[in-house]
């Protein structure tokens, strides 16, 4: 599916919230004394790093925010591939506003890129596969809605965004209602009738009363391959599968071929690497 812009509605507060964090009680007292208000710039945004490129609406706002006369030109589009030495954007402008904005835009391009790079290696390393790469609530602080994006940038998809658009049963759910059956049955009498109900099982026994109970999805969690297998086996398409824990690009390809619809993946978000992008002057 075509990748769909966030809101800049949605965006802004992120983006206002970053600058006032850098600018702190004073502004950029550096490039103050050093830039004469009348001096403009040139830049150019360039990836160090093969990867997938995100965040592109975020930069544009950061410098926007700071002085509405700077341009953002994108020379990639958010989930395009970029190449070492490759032009992400060029950035022209008052050199003050670009300079003090600067920061802050390649934080969020170089962090959503990350993300999208790291999800576009997994998600080509089980594109023999029907599974999906998905991410997961493990996100940064404030920050889901764009880390999540960036997923989407990377070509997976997105499980739930919060506790509200989603049922997911834990082991701790199931411990405190007595058995899977019963967390089922008490969420299902709670939500309304287009909520979706997961069940998160570790063990075999555990599918086969989620199964009974009619979930719509089961995360296989922590299994084996083998227990994968047959899993997926037993699910036999009556409900979707997931699996889910110690997941690594060099396992990926081996629990998709279980059979799986959906590989959800917590480190996406949580701790991938940043993609190297920097800005520099050209004029």
């Amino acid at each position: 599916m075509p990748l769909v812009p966030l809101p800049t509605l949605l965006i802004e507060p992120l983006v206002r919230q970053a600058l006032i964090e850098d600018l702190g009680r004073a502004g950029d007292i550096t490039t103050d004394a050093i830039a004469p208000a009348d001096r403009m710039v040139r830049c150019v945004m360039g990836a160090r790093q093969d990867g997938v490129i995100a965040g592109l609406d975020l930069a544009a706002l950061a410098f926007r925010l700071i002085d509405p006369a700077i341009r953002f030109e994108p020379a990639l589009a958010d989930g395009a591939r970029a190449t070492p030495g490759a032009t992400v954007a060029a950035i022209v402008g008052p050199a003050r506003g670009v300079l003090t904005a600067e920061r802050t835009a390649l934080n969020f391009v170089s962090r959503l890129s990350g993300v999208a790079s790291a999800t576009a290696r997994l998600s080509a390393s089980v594109a023999h596969t029907k599974a999906r790469i998905v991410c997961t609530r493990k996100t940064t602080p404030l920050l889901r809605t764009i880390e999540k994006y960036a997923v989407r940038a990377g070509g997976g998809a997105n499980h739930r965004f919060g506790l509200d658009d989603a049922a997911l049963i834990k082991d701790n759910h199931v411990a405190i209602a007595g058995s899977v059956a019963e967390a089922v049955r008490r969420v299902r009498a709670h939500v309304g009738h287009l909520v979706k109900i997961e069940v998160e099982v570790d063990t075999l026994a555990q599918l086969d009363e989620a199964l009974a109970a009619k979930a719509d999805a089961i995360l296989l969690d922590n299994m084996s391959l083998d227990d994968l297998r047959r899993g997926v086996a037993t699910i036999g398409g009556r409900a979707i599968s997931e699996a889910s824990g110690r997941v690594t690009p060099e396992n990926a390809p081996a629990i998709a071929e279980t059979g799986v619809d959906l590989i959800s993946v917590g480190w996406l978000t949580h701790s991938a690497p940043i993609l190297d992008i920097g800005l520099d002057t050209v004029d």
